[in-house]
């Protein structure tokens, strides 16, 4: 039987009264596929993030593949090399190993989890990208400014994977606004929830048009009425066969408007919800900080957990068993080190921080449930057990 935690890593933001209110909701209406909730879910949550476009989707993975198809599809690469973050996701790389981009690992920094800017500017010399992909990891920045100097010097696009980090700002700006695109998830307990969802955000206006369709099996009617008639003349299409015409090779990666009319509902929970996980990081800080802290430019911080750097992880994991207290290792810790890509690629990578946090990296629960009490419940039983890691 599995065990049920008295302190879980995660816990769900959908309260009853919002599946109280959906259940009504749905009685009432006869088409819950893509419609008018979802237009209007794109639009609050590109207004409360400050960027101009959001497609909805199911999934934060399904948002880093429709990113990764929609370059394809674009001019906007030069090549098909992009340079990837050894400590991600897995569904972070894999979209772009599933289509065919040249992907080369960057090691990660022990300051903020995210990009190592040295190893980063040396991927960049040695093999010219025409894209980097980062990750937010557990909430913490990346170093943007480094990042987007080396962007601008060698003329390379950005994407970030904000999946973990939704209302974290670096200098005032929310994670997710700095690149060409950025991919947010609404998986059960993240930020916030639609049961499945995701949301891959853009300020350029061609590149947006481009993912509403190829999300949409890149059929010709999400573009604009006056580019569709160009196309249907110059490809002497009939109105009637228009119907079912295909521009880009898509997918269909959409989600229904039962899951938009959650988003709508948690979207207004995003900065009380950002202002509890803060809460709990520093109470994990002033308890923990022997233990690993990130130090990054993150205000406010909407922590996704807390990380720690320990040299007896199974221990730990053991004894918080025992105590029904969760914890995971940090996201996939090495990509290198996981077995998908070591299947595929059998050359042996050197990423000395990124195996450090493979090995002994694990992090504590954090969610909008979490008292104060209970994170340093928490902290009291990781002490007990834990032996530091000196980075």
């Amino acid at each position: 039987m599995p065990i049920k935690f008295k302190h879980k890593l995660a816990e769900d933001t959908i309260e009853k009264s919002e599946i109280f209110k959906l259940s009504k909701w749905i009685l009432k209406n006869d088409k819950l596929t893509l419609g008018s909730k979802t237009k209007n879910f794109q639009k609050k949550f590109s207004n409360f993030l400050k960027i101009k476009n959001s497609i909805f989707v199911n999934s934060g993975s399904s948002a880093n593949l429709l990113i990764a198809q929609s370059l394809l599809e674009s001019d906007y690469l030069n090549n098909k090399v992009v340079i990837a973050p050894a400590l991600s996701w897995s569904t972070t790389v894999s979209p772009f190993i599933q289509l065919g981009y040249d992907v080369k690992l960057c090691d990660c920094s022990l300051e903020n989890l995210g990009l190592d800017i040295n190893h980063l500017e040396h991927l960049c010399k040695k093999y010219r990208p025409s894209l980097i992909v980062l990750v937010h990891v557990l909430g913490h920045s990346n170093d943007m400014d480094k990042i987007l100097k080396i962007c601008k010097k060698y003329k390379v696009r950005l994407v970030e994977d904000t999946c973990e980090s939704l209302a974290s700002k670096y200098n005032s700006k929310y994670l997710g606004t700095f690149g060409l695109a950025s991919s947010f998830s609404f998986y059960y307990g993240h930020h916030i929830s639609t049961i499945e969802g995701g949301m891959a955000c853009t300020n350029d206006k061609n590149f947006a048009k481009i993912m509403a369709s190829v999300r949409s099996h890149g059929w010709l009617r999400e573009l604009q009425e006056s580019e569709k008639r160009k196309i249907l003349k110059k490809n002497k299409i009939s109105e009637f066969q228009s119907k079912f015409s295909f521009y880009y090779s898509g997918f269909n990666i959409r989600s229904t408007e039962i899951n938009s009319f959650l988003g709508l509902s948690q979207i207004k929970k995003i900065k009380k919800i950002c202002k509890i996980r803060n809460r709990n990081f520093k109470v994990y800080k002033n308890e923990l900080n022997e233990y690993f802290t990130v130090r990054c430019k993150t205000k406010p911080l909407s922590s996704f957990g807390y990380a720690t750097l320990t040299r007896n992880r199974d221990k730990v994991y053991e004894h918080f068993l025992k105590k029904k207290i969760e914890c995971r290792p940090i996201i996939s810790g090495n990509i290198a080190k996981q077995i998908f890509w070591k299947k595929k690629y059998k050359k042996k990578l050197e990423l000395p921080n990124s195996d450090l946090v493979h090995k002994f990296g694990i992090y504590l629960p954090n969610h909008a449930n979490q008292t104060v009490n209970d994170t340093k419940l928490i902290s009291k039983e990781f002490k007990k057990i834990a032996k530091v890691k000196l980075v």
